[in-house]
């Protein structure tokens, strides 16, 4: 199971996975930081990327900070998520599936580790306020300021009381203030736009550093009314334990690294960013809602937690889509009612948002397009590209996926666009100094999404590849002649696909017996005569 008392107990268990790069010698969170975590990402493969802790961390004034700062530690290799998940690297979309079937509501205790020290009231700045800690700058060179980059936002419904948590980026404004990314359809939008209506102002808090299950549901777009602390009791497999913030009414995790207490003001936005974004570029500046701190709790000697993000792939590109992927194959298979639906794959080099593809057994023609239209409906910001394909092709690898449009797609049949659709920081969607409603929806009928039909419409012919048996013997010649060791992508032998006759099948297996010449022989009686050329001489 997922189960970890806090995020030491979880890094511990990292370590001794061999998951962990731990850098004890000085290093500078403005400069150095994620210069040195981005590397992984650009020059190794992706089974050997780990998290990184850093022990000894500085700024540019060569002020030096308490506690540890730990990067990587949801989301920077398959093998790192699964840990966080409480599984194994191949049980990541099952174990979703099980958790999305067994929430757990959490337990409220009296104090926690998050309150070993407080600051509020007079005493709220008697530290420096939030620059007593680490937030490093993501994207050195072109970012104006550090971000609060992993901070899990806690916010409830002015309506109903349902908590959400989600993470948000936020700009380091000064000791008291941060700026918040707060797009419409988030759900963080929608509890801010409720209490815009009332004439309040949304109480937040901001938890960085936490039990992993926290912050794989708190980018997981659960869906909006879902309490997800009660997912990550399922992830957990127990109760969450939550004790009550000090100058809101809102409940944060016992064993919290760091808790920011506070409102953000529905009555005005200023301008924050620019920052580096999941989509590859930079997003420009824009007026967003401002986080005013009223409370700072947290434990001795802290251990901040920051998400790698920016150009794909990155840490954020592969917890959302390994999240996204789980929850829109619960809701396309069991919610929709699409039996057909075998698997969704969000795909990180395009940021794990603009490109989807599920894979199907369809049983009838209309079924991919019931699954399309479903998939873009479900958020309005994900999927720009959706493509159904058939069983036989892998959804994961774009290369099987290109295969599939290039000869199952119809351009003219089965493309369709769809709008109505929204924009989160999509470089197309407007120019850069557009306004951020515009760039968000832009008129008149905000953005599209395109759904492909990539399945097969009738019979085709075999895939052009050895059979089986062939390729088999071939796996074990190559053994045999200690030749490196393979990693296989389907397809790797040849199959039918519904159009092949016997006399095909039977000329075929005359000529893996030497007898092609027989076939030769036969067609002899194939002969047709072209008709002659009219109107030359000779």
């Amino acid at each position: 199971m997922g189960y970890y008392a806090d995020l030491r107990e979880y890094i511990s268990e990292l370590e001794a996975r061999g998951l962990v790069r731990r850098v004890s010698s000085r290093i500078c969170k403005d400069t150095e930081l994620m210069p040195l975590v981005r590397l992984q990402f650009r020059g190794l493969p992706a089974e050997q990327r780990t998290a990184f802790v850093f022990d000894d961390v500085t700024d540019v004034a060569g002020r030096r900070y308490r506690g540890s700062l730990a990067v990587g530690v949801l989301g920077a290799s398959r093998g790192v998520y699964a840990a966080a998940l409480g599984c194994r690297p191949e049980e990541i979309r099952e174990r979703w599936a099980a958790v999305h079937r067994g929430y757990v509501e959490p337990r409220m205790v009296t104090d926690g580790p998050v309150k070993e020290e407080i600051h509020v009231g007079e005493g709220l700045l008697e530290h420096d306020g939030l620059l007593e800690f680490p937030h490093p700058i993501s994207t050195p060179g072109f970012d104006p300021a550090p971000f609060l980059t992993s901070p899990y936002w806690i916010t409830k419904d002015p309506e109903t009381g349902v908590r959400n948590v989600g993470t948000y980026r936020g700009m380091i404004k000064g000791p008291g203030r941060t700026g918040v990314m707060v797009h419409q359809s988030q759900h963080i939008g929608l509890h801010f736009q409720k209490a815009k209506a009332r004439g309040q102002n949304l109480e937040a808090a901001v938890v960085v550093g936490c039990v992993p299950a926290v912050g794989l549901c708190s980018v997981a777009k659960i869906p909006f009314g879902i309490d997800e602390y009660t997912v990550a009791g399922g992830i957990a497999g127990g109760p969450l334990d939550l004790v009550k913030c000090e100058t809101v009414d809102l409940e944060v995790p016992a064993a919290a690294e760091i808790v920011i207490e506070g409102y953000i003001d529905t009555s005005y936005r200023e301008a924050e960013a620019p920052f580096g974004e999941y989509t590859g570029y930079m997003g420009t500046r824009a007026m967003n809602p401002v986080f005013t701190v009223t409370a700072i709790t947290h434990r001795k000697e802290p251990m901040y937690q920051a998400f790698l993000s920016q150009f794909p792939p990155s840490e954020s590109s592969l917890i959302r889509k390994l999240a996204y992927d789980g929850v829109y194959l619960n809701f396309l298979k069991n919610d929709c009612n699409i039996p057909g639906v075998l698997d969704v794959q969000l795909h990180e080099s395009t940021g794990s948002y603009g490109l989807m593809v599920i894979q199907l057994r369809k049983s009838h023609h209309a079924q991919p397009w019931q699954a399309l239209n479903a998939a873009v409906a479900l958020d309005p910001t994900i999927g720009k590209t959706i493509v159904a394909v058939d069983e036989d092709i892998d959804p994961a690898d774009a290369d099987a996926v290109n295969w599939a449009m290039a000869y199952r797609m119809r351009p003219h049949l089965d493309v369709r666009i769809t709008t109505g659709k929204m924009s989160i920081l999509d470089p197309s969607s407007a120019p850069p100094d557009a306004p951020v409603d515009e760039q968000r929806f832009p008129p008149p009928v905000g953005t599209s999404a395109m759904l492909i039909d990539a399945t097969i419409k009738w019979d085709y012919p075999p895939t052009s590849l050895p059979r089986r048996p062939f390729m088999e013997k071939a796996i074990e010649r190559w053994k045999a002649e200690g030749l490196p060791e393979l990693s296989l992508r389907n397809p790797w032998h040849g199959y039918e696909l519904g159009y092949w006759t016997d006399e095909a099948r039977r000329e075929a297996e005359a000529a893996t017996e030497g007898r092609y010449l027989e076939t030769g022989d036969r067609l002899l009686s194939s002969r047709e005569d072209l008709p002659r050329e009219r109107g030359g001489e000779g």
